[in-house]
């Protein structure tokens, strides 16, 4: 599994997202109430950008009248024909089937570090957590 260096932690707050290119491919990767989910950049519908729409909620319902707003910040809404996705698991809202392409993210403290074995390297210090994508 190869790693892809995305940002610091306090590049990416809550409700925050980054499209990062990858061996040619596009990838959003989002921090939905502190944690981190990447999903691929291509709507199947048509492939539309995908993670540069609208970050949403549900609307759920009991009972008629009765209209609840959940999951706030956990659904991507497609830009072109407003296909909506849950970004914790990549599966469409209104169609289980269908799905994008998720990716596994990982904070890490001494990634930098890390990612630097094998080669001639100098001391560094870590100032801060990166976010890692893992492809």
């Amino acid at each position: 599994m190869s790693r892809f260096v995305v940002c610091k932690v306090s590049e990416l707050p809550p409700g925050g997202r980054r499209i990062v290119r990858v061996n040619g491919r596009e990838i959003g990767v989002f921090n939905v109430k502190g944690k981190y989910y990447a999903l691929r950049n291509l709507c199947p519908h048509q492939s539309a950008p995908l993670c540069q729409g609208e970050l949403t909620g549900l609307a759920v319902s009991d009972e008629p009248g009765e209209i609840e707003w959940t999951r706030e910040g956990e659904i991507l809404r497609c830009p072109w024909h407003g296909w909506e996705f849950d970004i914790l698991s990549g599966r469409t809202v209104f169609q289980s089937k269908n799905r994008v392409k998720t990716y596994d993210v990982r904070v890490e403290k001494e990634a930098l570090k890390r990612l630097n074995e094998g080669v001639e390297t100098y001391p560094v210090t870590v100032e801060d957590q990166v976010v890692i994508l893992e492809y």
